[in-house]
């Protein structure tokens, strides 16, 4: 009989390209994946996979039975949830991505909720950007995703994978408290068009926003540093080598060289929001993590969110 591990191999290799990448997005070894695709072959009786360059690429038959197997691990997955759905206690493992701030500000106090209320609930953590989250939600890669986007700026969600706001956040700039706007009621990118900036990755969400803010007034941000890190954005800035947009969701006290000032045309904001799989929605485990995500996303950024189809 066929097994779900082996469907989920053969899945993963089929949506990455490679045996090496599939091990390592379902956290096997690239061993191990041959081997269940090997056997997959073995009971359908035909091969799966031909080698393409230094990569593989599955036949049509390959091609066939993944197309079948992404619906069928769907359906089970849902049958599987429908029966937790009988338990009254939540219990079981629910794998969670991230981005970094709403990892301090959102989901460690909630995690530790979490322990309080379903101690019977394990949560495996990792950090992701939002857009990979997302698609690590659609893959079945992890259970529950805490993701943003900044507004206007779209996050694009499969129709299998479910929204529900958490809450919104909104970004400051930072200068240090001898520069020349530090005792400005509000700035914006106009009144920053010279200035130095230190930024996040190029490609991110955050540095989506940043050119965004600038292109809408026909320039391009004067970029000096890039730091992942949002701290190091606030050490540059306490030193007066750069400006910084850091959201306010995780930041933490700031050191007194350091002054926050709002941002205005536009006031820089963004949702954040979690994602799961549809057929997901009925797990007493998934729902426990949503309800303490929910609860704690409303105590550190001050609104409440709301379900979405």
């Amino acid at each position: 009989m066929i097994d779900a591990v082996a469907l989920r191999s053969l899945v993963a290799v089929e949506r990455l390209g490679s045996v090496a990448a599939a091990a390592d997005s379902l956290g096997y070894t690239a061993s191990a994946v041959s081997q269940q695709v090997k056997k997959l072959e073995g009971q359908a009786g035909v091969a799966l996979l031909e080698k393409y360059g230094r990569g593989v690429m599955l036949t049509e038959a390959g091609r066939l039975l993944a197309a079948s197997a992404r619906d069928l691990l769907a359906q089970m997955e849902q049958i599987e949830t429908q029966l937790q759905s009988t338990v009254r206690r939540p219990a079981g493992r629910v794998r969670l991505a991230t981005f970094a701030t709403a990892a301090r500000g959102v989901v460690a106090p909630a995690l530790a909720r979490l322990r309080d209320v379903a101690p019977d609930v394990a949560v495996a953590q990792r950090e992701a950007e939002p857009w990979d989250a997302v698609q690590l939600v659609a893959a079945g890669q992890v259970d529950v995703a805490v993701v943003h986007n900044w507004e206007p700026l779209p996050l694009h969600v499969p129709d299998h994978v479910q929204l529900r706001v958490l809450g919104t956040d909104v970004a400051d700039v930072l200068v240090h408290r001898d520069h020349r706007l530090a005792g400005a009621t509000g700035v914006s990118a106009l009144d920053l068009a010279d200035e130095t900036w230190v930024s996040v990755a190029a490609g991110s969400i955050c540095h989506q926003w940043l050119t965004k803010m600038f292109h809408d007034i026909g320039r391009a941000p004067r970029i000096g540093h890039y730091a992942q890190e949002f701290a190091s954005h606030v050490a540059l800035a306490a030193e007066g080598l750069a400006v910084a947009l850091v959201p306010r969701l995780g930041r933490g006290p700031l050191p007194d060289d350091v002054v926050a000032l709002p941002v205005h045309d536009p006031v820089p904001t963004r949702t954040v929001s979690a994602a799961w799989r549809r057929t997901m929605g009925a797990s007493p485990a998934v729902n426990a993590v949503l309800e303490v995500l929910h609860e704690q996303a409303g105590a550190a950024m001050g609104t409440k969110g709301a379900s979405h189809p």
